[in-house]
């Protein structure tokens, strides 16, 4: 395993997550989904800008007009980030007063799939997927989740893996990358949270793996597409939460963070929690699409 650096050593988010590298700008965005920020970060670390939302960020996209799609906690917006700027797109649903949207990425299809988690302890399987489209249309995909995660597809397009944290589990969908169809949904890999985490945030690269991080446990878990697990390594805190390529090459692996909900004790233990994380890769990733707006 390659060496793995913080990018900035004076940068923490609260909740890391949803790393999104903006090729066009040469940045890198994060999101603290209780921060309820996106910040933007140069590929050497140095904080460019942020940006305050008027609730938690789950997750968001980049778009083809150059605005963003976001999860806000309860909601899907579209954002002017020149502007600073919110418009609605729409509200999928009904979800319960106690669910946030989570884990989103764009697909293959032009369209923000993402999904929703029960945001109590203890959590209940009250999460759904979404497949939202840029005309504020919004479908259901499954539900029953705890803490929907894991959203990415294979360089062709005909894969799909999601995983929920909360279960845990992992599972693969056949899909059309033209159509937007998931189907013959199957459960792939069941992993032992105790040794390699539960399956948070992840990525493709074009060979085919599946960089998963193992959120709990500090790991790095890499997949094949049917869920045989390649190999776990360690990282060098245990609160990872999700990949993503970056740089010109896309050749650079970078990682997001948690320091809550883990206490004040684990923090004391784990300084680097919450801190953003990169590391040379040895594949370059699968490019994730603009939002077809």
């Amino acid at each position: 395993m390659a060496e793995i650096t913080v990018l900035n050593p004076d940068f923490r988010t609260a909740l890391g997550e949803s790393p999104v590298w903006d090729a066009q700008q040469n940045r890198l965005l994060v999101a603290d989904i209780i921060g309820c920020t996106i910040t933007a970060l140069s590929p050497e670390g140095v904080v460019l800008n942020v940006w305050h939302f008027p609730s938690e960020v789950g997750s968001f996209g980049l778009c083809r007009s150059g605005a963003w799609v976001v999860a806000l906690r309860d909601r899907i917006i579209k954002y002017d980030w020149r502007a600073r700027r919110i418009t609605p797109l729409c509200v999928p649903g009904p979800e319960p007063a106690h669910n946030r949207f989570n884990d989103g990425k764009i697909g293959p299809d032009g369209a923000f799939w993402v999904g929703t988690m029960d945001d109590r302890t203890p959590r209940a399987p009250t999460g759904s997927l979404y497949r939202v489209t840029a005309d504020g249309g919004w479908t259901r995909i499954c539900d029953g989740l705890y803490t929907s995660n894991g959203i990415a597809w294979t360089e062709d397009g005909r894969t799909m893996l999601h995983s929920d944290s909360g279960a845990p589990w992992i599972d693969a969908w056949d899909f059309d990358p033209v159509t937007g169809t998931a189907s013959n949904r199957r459960r792939v890999h069941t992993p032992d949270a105790k040794r390699i985490g539960r399956p948070d945030g992840a990525a493709f690269d074009l060979a085919g793996t599946y960089w998963s991080a193992g959120v709990r446990a500090g790991r790095i878990n890499r997949f094949a597409d049917d869920g045989t697990l390649l190999g776990s390594d360690p990282f060098p805190c245990p609160g990872v939460t999700m990949p993503c390529f970056g740089g010109p090459d896309r050749r650079t692996l970078y990682w997001t963070s948690l320091r809550h909900p883990l206490g004040a004790e684990a923090v004391g233990a784990h300084p680097l929690l919450g801190a953003v994380f990169a590391m040379p890769a040895p594949e370059a990733g699968v490019p994730v699409p603009l939002f077809a707006d």
